[in-house]
C-alpha cells in the first residue's frame, strides 16, 4: 500500500519538519509513504497531484469521523487487507481544500475536537498512521 500525505503549505518549523520526517521513517518499515506539500489549493496545482481513480481519498476534517487509535488501527489494516493500492490523506489549512477535491473525499475523518495549528496536525497524522501500524504488527510502542 502506498500512502500520500497531502499538505496545503508549507511546514515552516525545523522541529516540527523533525518530527514528521521521523515519524514517516519509522512509516516507511509497514508501507510506502510520501508527503506533497502545495502551496495553494489551485486547480493547477491539484491537477498536478495525478490522484488515482482507485485511490482511498481521507480528508481531515474537525467535522469527519472520530476514530480510537485502535479503530484507526482497524481500518487501516482492512484496507491494507483489502489489496488498497493507495491511501490518500488531505490536510488542509486555515481554509481547507476547494469543494471540488472535498466532495471526492471519503471518508472524512477528525484528528480530535481540539482546535490545534496545522503543523502540530501534521506531527498527529503521521503519529497515528505509525501507532497504526505498530498496533497491526503487535509492537510494544503504542502501550
Amino acid at each position: 500500500m502506498k500512502i500520500r500525505l497531502i499538505m496545503l503549505g508549507r511546514t515552516r518549523r525545523a522541529e516540527v519538519r523533525a518530527l514528521i520526517d521521523d515519524y514517516l521513517s519509522r512509516i516507511r518499515h509497514y508501507a510506502e509513504i510520501e508527503t506533497t506539500e502545495l502551496r495553494e489549493a489551485t486547480e493547477s496545482a491539484l491537477r498536478k497531484l495525478k490522484l488515482e481513480p482507485s485511490a482511498t481519498i481521507v480528508l481531515l476534517d474537525a467535522a469527519g469521523k472520530q476514530l480510537t487509535s485502535a479503530e484507526f488501527a482497524r481500518w487501516l489494516g482492512d484496507l491494507r487487507d483489502r489489496g488498497t493500492r493507495e491511501l490518500v490523506f488531505l490536510c488542509g489549512d486555515a481554509a481547507g481544500f476547494p469543494e471540488s477535491l472535498r466532495c471526492s473525499a471519503r471518508p472524512k475523518l477528525s484528528l480530535s475536537t481540539l482546535t490545534m495549528p496545522h503543523e502540530f496536525s501534521r506531527v498527529v497524522l503521521a503519529e497515528q498512521i505509525y501507532r497504526a501500524f505498530a498496533i497491526l504488527a503487535g509492537h510494544p510502542y503504542p502501550k
